[in-house]
């Protein structure tokens, strides 16, 4: 499919610049963001400080990448049981034209009640993108809604709770391991 490929480009674009792993791995991406959340309420990053944030970008008419890393992060979340309280999962919508606050009121708590979704402008998201250091972009495909799809960078970044980057979970990290390194950040916060 040309749009996995789109996408795996723009991941191996992104990966030479900043591979999995630690906050020394991409010193400059950091969460810098005004958009709206699903529930209406203008958001920024200052607004999740004191929580481990997990921001994901993506789309709603996404056919496979998005649902399977909202479900991984559902899947964290509730494995983490009562630690979850200390984490704000965000999904960012780079789909513009189709992903409104209503749409994503539709679609983001059916993976789990605590992921918020955010959507934006295309100023707006260009320039979350951009603080993120993320690749997207449209691809026209007959037979997609509207004639289009999204190729997107589909890693999960991790910050602290005083907003710093710590590290990015690649796609396909499974639940397991996501909640196993978030747990013992948890615990050796305190």
């Amino acid at each position: 499919m040309a749009v996995a490929a789109l996408a795996a480009a723009g991941l191996a674009a992104y990966g030479s610049r900043a591979p999995n792993g630690t906050a020394s791995a991409a010193p400059s991406v950091k969460a810098d963001f005004e958009l709206t959340g699903h529930d209406g309420v203008m958001r920024t990053e200052d607004d999740f400080k004191g929580k481990w944030t997990l921001v994901f970008f993506g789309f709603t008419n996404c056919p496979d990448v998005c649902p399977t890393t909202l479900a991984e992060i559902a899947q964290t979340l509730d494995d983490l049981g009562p630690k979850a309280e200390a984490v704000q999962p965000l999904f960012i919508s780079v789909d513009s034209d189709r992903d409104r606050p209503g749409d994503l009121a539709e679609y983001v708590p059916q993976f789990h009640p605590s992921i918020l979704g955010l959507a934006g402008t295309p100023e707006q998201i260009k320039d979350a993108a951009a603080s993120f250091k993320i690749f997207y972009e449209r691809v026209p495909e007959d037979t997609a809604p509207d004639g289009y799809t999204m190729g997107h960078t589909s890693q999960v970044f991790l910050f602290d709770p005083d907003g710093g980057f710590v590290r990015l979970y690649g796609y396909g990290t499974p639940a397991p391991e996501i909640t196993a390194d978030l747990r013992a950040r948890i615990d050796a916060h305190g």
